[in-house]
């Protein structure tokens, strides 16, 4: 199955548990791909805490082959150019990813 998330939020569990969730997709052979919008573009300044260890669960999806872009037209409202985290993409590669996937949830 091809998984499609998009992340539109800037709390940590948010983040966290869709993190989770790739990941656990992941590790049971599945593909997934994760598009960052609104907030959720906001993903390289959400701090480490105690309970959400999200650069942790960043790095252990892309090692595991998961894929994770961002909307560029949302950096730009920010003020950013790029993601210290994935590549910029505009909404057809959101389109793409949502045609190809068996499903697609959002979270946030």
């Amino acid at each position: 199955m091809t998984l499609g998330i998009i992340l539109q939020s800037n709390k940590p569990e948010h983040a966290w548990n869709m993190f989770r969730l790739g990941i656990s997709a992941l590790k049971a052979g599945h593909h997934v791909e994760v598009f960052l919008m609104s907030e959720g573009v906001e993903l390289d300044a959400i701090p480490d805490s105690k309970d959400f260890d999200i650069s942790a669960k960043v790095t252990e999806f892309k090692e595991l082959k998961g894929e994770l872009y961002t909307c560029g037209s949302c950096l730009k409202m920010r003020g950013k150019k790029e993601s210290g985290t994935c590549p910029v993409s505009t909404m057809s590669d959101l389109l793409a990813m949502v045609e190809r996937s068996d499903k697609v949830l959002v979270f946030g």
